[in-house]
């Protein structure tokens, strides 16, 4: 069991190398488009933008809570089994997680209309990941010790709480300016299920007892399922030497589950230099009707062991006691399998931000040779610096998560844009990020990353992230 569960850790913190949450290096970075995708009602001041096939956006970012893979793993002489009771099995609680997101763009793109230069469109499509796995207090406890010396304590079934997805999105979206100091968004997606593994909303307990005809009496009371979609495809293909990128492709392109989802955000213009923003992301569903396999364990059952009464067992020597002690189980507790389709909803985002601008760097330009001037647009370009706060919260089947924000914000004439951040979360109370957009000509490449403090050794950080990418942008009529 020990060894059991040491490889569960290593499992459980492995998600850490692909998986994470927050962008908020990225969030209202305005010389980048990309920005737009955690902000439909950004300020858009571009003419026209095409991402780079397949590096437009690429964006790795993982994080865990209360434990690190170098708490577990360091070579420091000490006894691994004792670093996993003192570390994890005694320290952790069933809040703590691990959790992420990995995203690539395929296609990203956008362009301002031409009969209503105050409407500016998006699209594109991306292949997005996300884990998440919270640890389980009751259940590495019962497999680290067993039961023997926990009479009468109740081992939470709810403790066995993880989730994975990987999805193709296609997306559309509008982005348009009502007023000058007031600019909405919302963008519609497509989602194409690729691969989903859930075990959330687990009921029930574990619970030993002393006995009446035997020494121990133990309780089992479970409503436990596990749910999956497109998992058995992939094994079989890859038991049976099959592409398993054919396999991802045919789902990703609509051959998979389907979903349907939204994003909606905002800008608001206070006065020239102080600004407003808000959006909500992934408002959506999935519906898994695709290569579906679940499993469900439900019922009740207070059983002694093998019980063997004499002189009665005497009369039949054939029987099978271990045998009929686990028909009598599977009777109780059914352990079922089926293929039924189910719904899951997309975990949903909230961004918001207020911004101060200020020192001027010279007169915004004209976006075009046309009756449309998009004041709003360029005021918040032609302030050299801005600073302010950012709020972001995400849901979560225990509860939402949040992550607090301060930024400041350096432009150097149209060619370069930097933006540091400090960012307090769960995760992490010394998260500095740094985010960097350089426009040569009609280039844009830009690169950021989350906790850099950290980078020195990855293994004994709590978050760590990275995004870049490569755009070409048109900033006027020509």
């Amino acid at each position: 069991m020990k060894n059991l569960l040491i490889l569960y850790i290593m499992l459980f913190w492995g998600y850490m190398t692909l998986h994470g949450q927050n962008k908020e290096v990225l969030y209202d970075f305005i010389e980048i488009p990309q920005a737009l995708l955690l902000n439909p009602g950004m300020n858009a001041s571009y003419n026209w933008y095409a991402g780079v096939p397949l590096i437009s956006g690429i964006y790795a970012q993982g994080a865990t809570s209360g434990l690190t893979v170098n708490d577990i793993f360091a070579a420091d002489g000490l006894d691994i089994n004792q670093k996993v009771r003192d570390r994890a099995l005694y320290a952790l609680s069933k809040r703590d997680e691990v959790n992420g997101i990995f995203q690539i763009d395929i296609l990203n793109g956008g362009f301002r209309g031409r009969k209503d230069p105050s409407n500016f469109y998006s699209f594109g499509m991306y292949v997005e990941g996300y884990a998440q796995n919270y640890w389980p207090e009751d259940l590495a406890i019962l497999a680290y010790e067993g039961n023997a010396d926990r009479l009468d304590q109740r081992f939470d079934l709810n403790d066995l709480n993880a989730s994975g997805q990987v999805i193709n999105v296609l997306h559309f979206g509008i982005n348009r300016q009502l007023k000058n100091n007031l600019t909405v968004g919302a963008r519609i997606k497509l989602y194409s299920g690729i691969l989903d593994i859930n075990s959330t909303g687990n009921k029930g307990y574990f619970v030993t007892s002393e006995g009446q005809n035997n020494l121990l009496r133990s309780t089992l009371d479970a409503d436990v399922r596990f749910r999956s979609s497109g998992l058995d495809a992939l094994i079989n293909a890859n038991d049976n030497g099959e592409s398993l990128s054919g396999l991802f492709t045919k789902r990703g392109f609509f051959g998979g589950d389907p979903g349907l989802g939204f994003d909606v955000g905002v800008t608001y213009n206070l006065n020239e230099q102080l600004v407003l923003t808000g959006s909500l992301l992934d408002i959506g569903l999935l519906y898994h009707t695709s290569d579906v396999l679940n499993y469900t364990l439900k019922g009740n059952a207070s059983l002694e062991g093998v019980e063997i009464i004499l002189p009665d067992a005497l009369s039949d020597p054939n029987a099978d006691f271990w045998q009929e002690l686990v028909d009598e189980i599977e009777e109780l507790i059914p352990f079922e399998e089926n293929d039924k389709n189910y719904v899951t909803l997309r975990p949903i985002k909230f961004y918001s931000s207020i911004r101060y601008n200020f020192g001027k760097q010279g007169e915004p330009k004209q976006s075009c040779d046309c009756d449309y001037q998009n004041d709003s647009d360029f005021r918040n370009l032609y302030y050299l610096n801005s600073v302010g706060g950012q709020l972001y919260a995400i849901n979560r089947p225990r509860g939402p998560q949040f992550a607090f924000t301060a930024f400041y914000q350096r432009r150097f004439g149209d060619v370069l844009a930097l933006k540091a951040t400090y960012t307090v979360d769960k995760f992490t109370a010394s998260n500095i990020g740094l985010g960097m957009s350089l426009q040569a000509g009609p280039v844009n490449f830009y690169i950021m990353a989350d906790n850099i403090l950290s980078y020195g050794n990855i293994a004994d950080s709590n978050l760590a992230s990275f995004q870049l990418g490569l755009n070409i942008i048109s900033w006027d009529g020509n």
